[in-house]
This record gives C-alpha cells, structure tokens and sequence, in this order.
C-alpha cells in the first residue's frame, strides 16, 4: 500500500518563535512590532490604509541583491514571489512576516526554494511551475535541459499534469541536476562511446556544476585528465566527488582522529572509506589527482579539502561592529601592514589581558600569599593553613577589598604583558607557518617560548610590585604601601631582581600553553572547523592546566627572589641559591605551594583572556591580508549574490541573503543578474518615486 503524503499546507506549519533558537541554523523570531518598523520603513506602495513591498522594495532596497540599475526585473521578480505568497506582485505585511518565520526553520533553505518554484502560491509545484523557473536560469540558457524527457514525466507523469508537494520537491531539485549533468554528457557524445574530450568535460562542469567548483578545481578540469578523453564512469564519479565532499572531511577526520593537519595517504584514506558506501576507490583516485596538480604530493590534509570543497551556503550569524579590509590580497601586505597588523593585535591582547587578570585577581593574591609563608625560617604560626583558610582571613581582616590590593600596578602591566605574549606568539606562528596553513609542533613550542620570554620584560617589575603590595597586608602596621613607593624603592634594576627565575618559569608556561591551546581548540571545534565561544573559553582554561602546574617550583623561587624578607626569614642571593636553601630547609613539598591556586587563577585567566582576544578579532575584523585564528572564520556564501546584510536584517533576515545565496550556490539555480532592467518592469512591482 503506497504510503499517504499529506498536504504540505497542512503538514508543514511555520514554527511559533519559541521554538526558534539562536544558533547557526536556527534563529530566534524577531518581534513584531520591531518588524512592522522595519517593513513600514521599505514600503513604498499604499492602498487602501495598508502599506505594501514592491519586488524592487523587497529585493533592491531591503535585502540589497541586485543593486546594478541595469538589473534583471525577471530575476527580482522570481525572488520577490518567494516572499509574495499570495502572487499579486505586492508583499503585505503578514507576508513578509511570515517568510521571516520561515527563514528561522531548520529546513529553511529547502523551504526558500519550494516558495521559489510554488508559482501559483497553492502549496504545490506543477510542470509549468518547473518549466518556468528552470527555463529562466543561467544554466538552462547555456545547455537546455529536455522538459519533455523520461525524468520529467517521472515526476509530474506522461501528461505533466501531477502535482508536487514538497517533501517531494526536496528530492526532485536534488535529483534534477545529476540528471542535468548526464544529459550534457549525452549530448557531448553523439555517437554513444561513452566518452568525452577533456575540453567537453570542463565545459559541461563549468556550466553543469558551477556552483560546486572553487578557483583551484575550475582551474585543473583539463590538467586532471591529463590529456586523456572522459569515460562515462569518470565523469559520474568526478561530479559524485564534488556533491561529497563534506562527507570526505569526515572521512578524512576519521583516518586521522579529528587532527586536521595530518596528512594520510590514499592507502589511509581509502581503508577509512570503506564504511562509507557512498565514496568509490574511483572518487579516491579523482581526490589525489586533483590534490596532486595542486598540491604535487603524494598526501593530503584538510586544508587540501578545503581548497576543492564547495562552501557551504550558511554562515555563522555574528554581528560584527567593524570590519575593515586593509589590502587587497596577501600579495600587497607590505612591511608597514605588518607593523600594522602587529599593533592591532597589540591593543586587543591589552584589553584581553586586562579583562583576564581582573577576573581572577583574588585567587592570584591567595597563590603568592602561600607561597611566601615559609616553614622553619621564622619563629612564630604559620599564618594561612590553606588557600581556603586564607581566602577567609583576608576577607575577615582586610575586608572584601583586600582580594584587590595591588590590582592598579597589575592592570597597568598586565595589558602590554599580555599583549606582547600574544603579539609575538601570533607573529613567530605565522612566520612559522606554511603556505597550506600548517605548523609543525617543534614550531608552536618555539613561537609560544618566544612570546614567554618577550614577556619578561614587563612581567619582572609588575610581578615584583604586584607581590611586595600584596604581602604587605600580612603585617599589621599602620603604614600602607604603595605602588610608586615600592618602584622608588626598588630603582630601576632593582625592578629586575628575579628576572632568571621569571624567564625560567614564563618560557616553558608559553612553551607548554600556546601549543596545547591549539591542539584542544582544534579537537573541541565543529565539523567545519568553528569555535563557539564556550569551547574557546574551556580550551583556554584546560591548556592552562598542565602549563601552570608544571612551572610552580620556578615560581616560588621567582616570589622567594623577589619578597623583602624579614627579621628571621631566610635570604637568597640567586636562583641556584634559593633552589638549595628551600630544599634544605623546607624539602621538596614547599616548591610545589600554591600549585593549587596558581592553577586555579592561570587556568581561568588565560581562558577568559584568550576567549576575549579572539571575539575581539571577530568583533573587530580587520584583513592585513595574513592568518586569522583558526576556528573564527565565518562560512561565506560562495555566489553572485552580494552579503547586504544590514542593521534592518532581523530576526530570521539575518539568514536571507545566505539562505537566496544557498539556492544558488546548493542547487546551481543562478538567475541572470543583468537584463532589462526598471523600465520593463510590471504596474505591480513599480518602485516608489
């Protein structure tokens, strides 16, 4: 017994707003009235008391597509009828809300193209409906598809008078362009040898399969034959491979565990692709030899997938405050660009850094508080039994504000010593980094100890500052310290005391921390390589972790240097000199105090301090034309189509122009930019003078 379809009228309700969730595919409906504003303010034509949209109010003025004056008014009116469900050439109000309804739902791009093709805006897709919208794109213009064919009537029957609903339209627009590539296959082949020249080959891709193609294929269809004439099973595998590629990342990810810059071989890739029905030994063939006549080696990586792999339609929704793009391409970075781009990233890692350390200022004051009381030097308790214990008794003897003694002098060197770390760790990276976007890990290791060392220069006087202030409130005296008293104090080179412990303990920190945030950025990032904030902030707050831990007998041995010690207490003279005497004195436990605290105020600030950095970036776009973090990157619409996203764009709007960007790029439906232009243009889609 067939099963029964209903109506998708009936079957298919616009989701309420609740259930629309701000995420990448999903978004949350705007307000009505915030809507009613923003309609009223495009509408140009009213009758009766209502306001309506023109086609050329909808798709020029307020989505921004076609802004040429020379525009196709058939393609402006075709997308208009998307929103136009009532096929009067006007837009109401409750149409256009609706249709921000429909952009919120998870199969939105499905839906945009079934409004697209629903001509009569009854719910269904009739043959003339079809032959409408195909007979007005790119495509059929260049290789004409036959609308009287065996595949036609097997949708819409011999009579072409079936219906179709859309949960069956999903499957015909996805079936329709196979067909379409293997009826220009049929046509460059005539006499029915099942093969043809290269240069048919790259003429029907090029046109068939446009939206599928990146500069880096559309450049090597002919180099790929290597002069051979196209068989039949070359060609249907060659577009199979085109339509799978995101399959072949997870495959790829699979065969080398989530690493996105291992490369496997086609042997690896193979055995990785045998779970996977859909990918042939033949598509793994057609990969490397495109890889090959790009790359020339005999493996691949994912950024080799990345560059022949389509990209996807969508993008992640975020709002950016300024975007600024300082040079063309990577060809024009000139020195001072760089000098640019370095003081750029300087002034974000400052605020980054600034945010980080006032988060955790409290716990870093109980950390250097442990590790400056001392155990067999001085007569009298212990004062703190723990780091609990003496949370508490600074709460309790110098009140809430005591947690921030010393928080000014630290604020005011912590912004450039974050800002150099992350400065020099991002520039030696990039120096270090090949053209396919690859580093090796000798590499990280040694970017992230030069930014550790870079760093002592202002580390030295703030930490030895920062630790005499913090101290301090141990004594009970009437005298307060402050800050420019402990630099007059100190001098110049007295700011430096400590420096061979600091540099011992702040270059195998950045050593360990920089590499190991990358690796556990990469491993917490989605399929297609974003990083949500919150797997930016757990990555930084878990590399945190070992490199903090690790380096604690260095920095009680950088607080013992840099403390005035006193009546009682033991002095040191070095390095070397602290290391003896603590172990004779107090054993190996004591170079492991505050080990506790230290992590707990590292890891959390170098989370909250690296996750700023990063969002900074993303707020603040600015091109020099070098790397971005990896994990940042918005996935871009791939089309003709411009990005004219605007303040206006709200709720479900801010995904239009990606989602009439999808219908293109997903499903090769380009519509002709250029034509007759306004004056052609129907009474119904008149603009407003």
């Amino acid at each position: 017994m067939p099963m029964h379809i209903p109506d998708p009228l009936n079957w298919i309700p616009a989701p309420p707003a609740a259930q629309c969730q701000e995420t990448p595919s999903f978004l949350k409906r705007a307000g009505t009235d915030k809507l009613r504003e923003v309609f009223l303010k495009y509408a140009s034509l009213q009758r009766d008391g209502e306001h309506y949209m023109t086609s050329e109010d909808f798709v020029r003025r307020f989505l921004g597509l076609f802004s040429e004056a020379a525009f196709n008014d058939d393609s402006v009116r075709l997308l208009a009828g998307i929103a136009d469900t009532s096929k009067d050439g006007l837009i109401s109000f409750s149409e256009f809300q609706a249709f921000e309804g429909l952009l919120c739902t998870p199969d939105a791009l499905y839906r945009t193209a079934f409004q697209l093709f629903d001509r009569q805006g009854n719910g269904n897709v009739s043959y003339a409906d079809f032959a409408e919208v195909v007979q007005k794109t790119e495509l059929h213009s260049k290789i004409p598809f036959s609308l009287d064919g065996p595949f036609i009537k097997r949708y819409f029957g011999d009579k072409k008078q079936r219906l179709i609903n859309y949960a069956e339209f999903t499957q015909l627009l996805h079936d329709f362009h196979e067909e379409h590539a293997m009826e220009a296959f049929r046509s460059k082949d005539p006499a029915g040898t099942g093969f043809i020249s290269p240069l048919d080959f790259q003429d029907i891709i090029v046109k068939v399969k446009r939206h599928l193609l990146t500069p880096d294929v559309k450049d090597n269809l002919v180099a790929v034959t290597e002069g051979h004439k196209v068989s039949f099973p070359y060609f249907i595998a060659f577009t199979s491979l085109l339509n799978n590629m995101e399959l072949i990342k997870q495959v790829y990810l699979q065969a080398t565990q989530g690493n996105r810059s291992e490369p496997v071989t086609k042997d690896q890739l193979l055995y990785a692709a045998q779970t996977m029905s859909q990918i042939t030994p033949l598509e793994i063939d057609i990969l490397f030899q495109l890889t090959g006549t790009v790359q020339q080696t005999g493996r691949i990586d994912y950024s080799d997938l990345s560059n022949i792999a389509p990209e996807h339609y969508t993008k992640h929704i975020t709002h950016r405050l300024a975007e600024i793009k300082a040079v063309e391409s990577p060809a024009d970075r000139s020195a001072f660009i760089q000098v640019l781009e370095s003081s750029y990233r300087f002034t974000l890692g400052s605020f980054a850094g600034a945010v980080g350390a006032t988060v955790v200022y409290p716990i870093d004051l109980v950390k250097t508080r442990m590790q400056n009381q001392r155990a067999g030097s001085y007569i009298g308790e212990v004062a703190y039994r723990n780091s609990w214990d003496c949370f508490k008794k600074v709460i309790r003897h110098e009140g809430a504000l005591g947690l921030y003694r010393g928080l000014l002098p630290q604020l005011m060197g912590v912004a450039p010593e974050k800002a150099i770390k992350l400065t020099v760790n991002d520039l030696v990276r990039d120096k270090l980094t090949d053209n396919r976007g690859n580093i090796p890990l000798w590499s990280e290791i040694l970017a992230g100890g030069c930014a550790g060392a870079s760093q002592v220069v202002f580390t030295n006087p703030l930490e030895i500052v920062k630790i005499r202030l913090q101290v301090a409130g141990e004594i009970a005296s009437g005298n307060k310290i402050r800050a420019w008293s402990v630099v007059r104090e100190l001098g110049l080179f007295g700011l430096y005391k400590g420096a061979r412990a600091c540099l011992l303990r702040d270059v195998p920190f950045s050593a360990i921390y920089f590499p190991t945030y990358a690796h556990t950025k990469a491993m917490m990032a989605d399929k297609n390589g974003y990083n949500h904030p919150l797997t930016l902030l757990a990555a930084g707050a878990i590399a945190g972790v070992p490199a903090a831990s690790l380096v604690t007998p260095a920095d009680v041995i950088k607080t013992r240097l840099q403390v005035v010690a006193r009546s009682g207490q033991t002095t040191y003279t070095g390095v070397w000199d602290a290391t003896k005497k603590i172990m004779a004195e107090e054993g190996p436990r004591a170079f492991w105090k505050g080990t506790a605290a230290r992590v707990f105020r590292s890891s959390p600030q170098f989370g909250v301090t690296l996750v700023t950095y990063e969002l900074m970036q993303r707020l603040f776009y600015v091109d020099f034309g070098g790397t971005q973090p990896r994990g940042s990157e918005l996935l871009k619409p791939a089309t003709s189509l411009e990005s004219a996203a605007t303040q206006d764009h709200i709720g479900g709007y801010k995904a239009a122009v990606p989602l009439l960007a999808g219908v293109e790029s997903k499903f090769g439906l380009y519509l002709p930019r250029f034509g007759r232009g306004a004056a052609a243009a129907t009474p119904g889609t008149t603009t407003a003078s």
